[in-house]
């Protein structure tokens, strides 16, 4: 069983920042998994926000967030983070993290991911 717990999200203000951070527990070693960030706003599907190979030198993003957000992974620390810069009102949202394999697709399809942490909050206010 993959377990994941995100952590960092809060209450910023537009043009703010943050770090989410997803850390793997027991005896999970993300190294085996392509690891995605998704976004789920009240009322709206849950999104594709970013994913990253499990090297790290491939990673891929939503045309609403290239450019503002950046993931990375330090597979010795089990953990995946998000930053998030920039942040306008209509990222608000929580924030999840998931874990898919195999490692040789890199889907942004949420039905793909196998494994999910329980979500963060993230608020931007205007």
């Amino acid at each position: 069983q993959v377990q994941l717990v995100e952590s960092g999200g809060g209450l910023v203000q537009a043009g703010g920042s943050l770090r989410l951070s997803c850390a793997a527990s027991g005896r999970t070693f993300i190294s085996n998994y392509v690891m995605g960030w998704f976004r789920q706003a009240p009322g709206k599907e849950r999104e594709f926000v970013a994913a990253i190979s499990w090297g790290g030198r491939r990673t891929l993003y939503a045309d609403s967030v290239k450019g503002r957000f950046t993931i990375s992974r330090d597979n010795a620390k089990n953990t995946v983070y998000l930053q998030m810069n920039s942040l306008k009102p209509e990222d608000t949202a929580v924030y999840y993290c998931a874990a898919h394999s195999p490692l040789t697709t890199m889907p942004l399809d949420a039905r793909e991911y196998n494994y999910w942490g329980q979500g963060t909050q993230v608020t931007v206010s205007s």
